[in-house]
């Protein structure tokens, strides 16, 4: 509810609010719209990553009695290199390199395929968090999506048609007004003329 005056003042202050809503709303309305087509690719993404996890960990199974073997202590993750990118004015992380450290191990004891084992773990764990980020990212901009597409609502459904139907209140009472004082001037005046033409 927009509480108002029935005075120019509180006129000019509710018309300023109004301009002011009906110059952002386009503004919001294509941020809403960028941040749609964003969550769009980043749900895509998801689950393009989700697929490939799957298919790396299927990999991964098929090995399965191998992996037995492996000296999980040789790959460990050292670093996660990130960075922050806007995306219609929304902070996201963005994934720029994942390090695997892979330590020192015997070429000639260890069996063939450790190289294999080593190159699967980094897909997996690469595949793994590009995935997080994605998942992260997404939550960030359907968030964002939200609460803009509720500010195009309040302003478009009920600020806008609120300012507009107060001034339009205010317009008529200030009208009504000006009328009455005309009006009552008017019989004042025939009142003094009556009483002129009664005295004269």
């Amino acid at each position: 509810m927009i509480k108002f005056q029935y005075n120019k003042t509180s006129l000019q202050q509710i018309e300023k609010n109004l301009k002011m809503r009906q110059r952002t709303l386009p503004i919001i309305k294509s941020k809403e719209t960028a941040l749609r087509l964003e969550v769009k690719h980043c749900k895509e993404d998801a689950e393009s990553l989700e697929r490939k996890l799957q298919e790396q960990i299927a990999g991964y199974e098929s090995m399965y009695a191998l992996w037995g073997e492996f000296d999980t202590s040789l790959v460990e993750l050292k670093d996660v290199e990130l960075d922050v990118k806007k995306i219609a004015g929304v902070r996201v992380p963005v994934l720029n390199n994942i390090r695997l450290e892979v330590k020192p191990f015997g070429l000639f004891s260890a069996p063939k395929w450790y190289f294999d084992g080593i190159n699967l773990l980094h897909g997996l764990v690469q595949t793994a968090v590009e995935r997080e980020f994605v998942i992260a990212k997404l939550g960030l901009l359907e968030h964002a999506r939200k609460k803009t597409t509720q500010k195009v609502n309040l302003f478009e459904k009920v600020q806008i048609p609120g300012f507009q139907e107060a001034v339009r209140k205010i317009k008529r009472f200030m009208e009504d007004e000006e009328n009455l004082s005309k009006s009552s001037q008017k019989i004042l005046k025939s009142l003094q003329e009556k009483r002129k033409e009664a005295t004269a």
